[in-house]
């Protein structure tokens, strides 16, 4: 039996650009993927805390420091300063959720990290 888990996420990230024309996806810096281990092209549900919208889609790494482009139909569900909550899952074990913990990041003010 393999148990599906939060693996990490990022919390709180504000929102700092919008492109509705584009093919799709979330931009995030890549200090940010760095400091929990997100990879190009992964798989994340997030999570719009100003309105309660959740969606899918997947990552695109940014070299400007601080920022998270909301990309595509996306696009609809936030606006500019909206705080997200990004996560990504893995299958374990029981075995393994013994001592999983999962690696987060929270961020504050221009997307600095707080803890």
């Amino acid at each position: 039996m393999l148990i599906h888990a939060l693996r990490c996420k990022l919390h709180q990230p504000r929102v700092t650009r919008i492109e509705l024309e584009y093919e799709g996806s979330l931009g995030v810096s890549r200090e940010m993927l760095d400091a929990v281990g997100l990879l190009e092209f992964e798989r994340v549900l997030v999570a719009n805390l100003e309105n309660a919208s959740r969606w899918e889609t997947y990552i695109i790494p940014l070299e400007e420091p601080g920022q998270i482009f909301i990309n595509g139909a996306s696009a609809h569900f936030c606006k500019l300063g909206d705080r997200l909550i990004v996560m990504s899952w893995a299958h374990l074990t029981p075995e393994e959720m013994k001592t999983h913990k999962p690696r987060k990041l929270t961020l504050g003010d221009g997307n600095l990290p707080l803890r």
